[in-house]
């Protein structure tokens, strides 16, 4: 039996196990912290509850598919909700729209909020996002690339996605279809997630938005940390070997250079016959590879913007209309951009996410408080902002939000993450979302998910294929399995039966 190592509990590791779970090989995962999660990790104080990584979940059949992977079953392991509405959109004017799920419902609401016109405009805008989707996610984000001539491979999809408009721009695209400045907003503040500002970002990356807003959002109980531990769960009943407070000091090398197994820092070694790693790429280059050079992309590319996300734990009532997320958008859109991508700087008028998880589950905080999580964009550590200084002023800016907008202040406990924290945790640059969607760093473009100097050697994660966000990490694990078992001989395959079952089944 082949043995294969994945380093990292977070989602790309617990899927790439998932996948892997029962291919015929032995399965070891190895995690430095003492739960799963990685970046998505939790912090327990005086009876609150932080998730420290991602607040937003779509795409429930991508999640699906790891767990039925390692033959479990979704709905006794990581029981969840819909949320509806899965956003509260609040703008500078005190105005609100509210992200409905279901296209009738959310026609509604634009008619009511926007006008006619604008209502009529989301029947194409719905069907143009679907038909993205659709396009993208077989050909495109749910495939392994080896150059980019393999974009050849599928010359009528990529035919259909140019005539889709989604090598166009993203901001100008939605502009054209809305009248309502709001809901043009509402629509693209999603690039945030690819690192770009919208006038800028491809049509493509629309398709976030299709994640968002027409799939729908959910909760799992327990709030996002049940999520990893879902999975954790579903891969050690499929046999996988789960081993925590282990981090990898080194990567075992053969004569040959091909990979022998992992070094733990006790110095214990595991042999394997494969590795999959999912720490960040430069951060896995540097301490795993010190004699190889990075990849160009990996050393010279665009690393996307950062964020602030300060956690408070706080006693007293919420503004009425408080939902579960909460935007805030403010007056300026691209010259908060242009401070913030261009030049290296705090948005000077910045709009902010407020998360309050305690809405769908009051657990999460003792009785009369609630957890918020607050997240401003920064910039990432390229920037011209000297932290020493900005970390307090950060604070203090995001309290006086809190106050202005009736949030409660009465803090019991407290966590600011910056920049400089990110980078500690392990991210390149002091960025969770890794580098930047631009073209020539999307798909066949993007770092690839296999080192062909190391043979054996694998990569999942934000930072290789297909990208950024929950269900790309998810993605990238089963696209790792896939080369692993192409590499040993006599495994089954992990290709799902179906690519598009994670759409069709996402409201399942």
């Amino acid at each position: 039996m082949s043995r294969v190592v994945v380093i990292g509990a977070g989602l790309a590791g617990l899927a790439t196990a998932c996948h892997l779970s029962r291919s015929g090989h032995e399965i070891v995962l190895v995690e430095r912290e003492t739960i799963p999660g990685g970046r998505g990790g939790r912090i327990h104080d005086q009876g609150f509850t932080f998730d420290t990584g991602p607040t937003v979940l779509t795409m429930r059949g991508l999640i699906d598919d790891v767990v039925r992977a390692a033959g479990g079953d979704l709905d006794s392991l990581l029981p969840m909700r819909l949320l509806d509405p899965g956003y509260r959109a609040k703008y500078a004017d005190g105005s609100e729209i509210l992200v409905r799920h279901g296209h009738e419902a959310m026609r509604e609401e634009i008619r009511a909020k926007s006008g006619p016109k604008d209502a009529a405009a989301f029947d194409d805008f719905s069907v143009w996002l679907r038909r993205l989707y659709e396009v993208e996610m077989p050909h495109f984000i749910d495939a392994n690339f080896d150059s980019p001539l393999d974009l050849l491979a599928s010359p009528s999809a990529a035919a259909r996605l140019l005539g889709l408009g989604g090598f166009g721009r993203l901001g100008p695209a939605v502009a054209r279809r809305f009248e309502d400045d709001r809901l043009r907003r509402l629509f693209t503040f999603q690039a945030m997630y690819a690192g770009l500002p919208p006038s800028s970002a491809l049509a493509l990356y629309a398709v976030i938005t299709y994640m968002d807003c027409i799939e729908g959002v959910w909760f799992p109980e327990g709030g996002m940390g049940a999520v990893p531990v879902a999975l954790a769960q579903a891969a050690t009943d499929a046999g996988v070997d789960v081993r925590y407070g282990a981090e990898v000091s080194r990567l075992l090398r053969r004569a040959d250079g091909a990979v022998a197994g992992v070094e733990i820092g006790g110095g214990e070694k595991i042999a394997a016959d494969a590795v999959v790693c999912t720490l960040d790429l430069p951060v896995a280059y540097r301490h795993l590879l010190p004699e190889l050079k990075a990849p160009r992309v990996v050393r010279k590319g665009q690393y996307s913007p950062s964020a602030v996300v300060w956690h408070v734990g706080a006693r007293g009532e919420l503004p009425a209309g408080t939902h579960h997320h909460n935007i805030h958008f403010a007056n300026a859109w691209d010259s908060s951009f242009d401070a913030l991508i261009k030049q290296g700087r705090m948005m000077p008028d910045p709009s902010r996410l407020v998360t309050v998880p305690t809405i769908s589950d009051p657990s999460l905080a003792p009785e009369g408080g609630h957890v918020l999580y607050v997240l401003e964009p920064a910039p990432n550590l390229d920037g011209v902002v000297d932290w020493g200084t900005q970390r307090s002023r950060s604070r203090d800016e995001l309290l006086r939000f809190l106050e202005t907008e009736g949030y409660p202040t009465d803090i019991v406990t407290e966590e600011l993450v910056d920049p400089v924290d990110w980078e500690r945790q392990g991210m390149e640059r002091g960025t969770p979302f890794a580098l930047a969607h631009t073209f020539l760093q999307t798909g066949p473009f993007r770092p690839k998910n296999i080192e062909k100097r190391v043979p054996g050697l694998f990569f999942a994660g934000s930072g290789t294929t297909p990208g950024v966000g929950v269900p790309m990490v998810l993605v990238s694990g089963r696209l790792a399995a896939e080369r692993v078992t192409a590499h040993l001989p006599g495994a089954a395959s992990t290709r799902r039966r179906s690519t598009r079952r994670a759409g069709t089944d996402a409201v399942a």
